[in-house]
């Protein structure tokens, strides 16, 4: 498995962010409903560790979560952000997954490990 840098691990009311080289590993907490003001923090985020660099969004959907998939439509904005990437062991996320990526205008996938995330992060990042 591809090596897992330590990062920068920061907690927020609503999961942990962790801040890695060219991107951002999110875990939910158990329960929480993902709401577009949720964004302001990912902005802030972008701002202050990649103002210059590009960077994907990997979120391990570990518990179970709502998502307002409107949430996409800024996310879709931030100009550095090229990618969305959910890492989930559920097999029945797809239904969902393609009604969330109806929301976002970049490139959006899914996958059931880590390393097949990571290696899609790569290819997002530097094709």
């Amino acid at each position: 498995m591809k090596n897992l840098q330590l990062g920068i691990q920061l907690e927020f009311s609503f999961g942990k962010v962790t801040v890695h080289d060219d991107y951002i590993y999110v875990i939910m907490d158990e329960g929480v409903t993902v709401q577009p003001s949720f964004n302001d923090v990912l902005i802030a985020i972008a701002e202050s560790y990649f103002p210059e660099k590009d960077f994907i969004y990997i979120t391990h959907r570990i518990y179970s979560y709502a998502i307002d998939p409107t949430i996409y439509l800024k996310t879709s904005q931030i100009e550095n952000l090229k990618g969305f990437i959910v890492v989930s062991p559920n097999k029945d996320f797809k239904e969902a997954h393609n009604i969330e990526k109806l929301f976002f205008c970049k490139p959006f996938k899914v996958y059931h490990t880590m390393e097949e995330a990571l290696i899609q992060k790569d290819i997002m990042l530097y094709k």
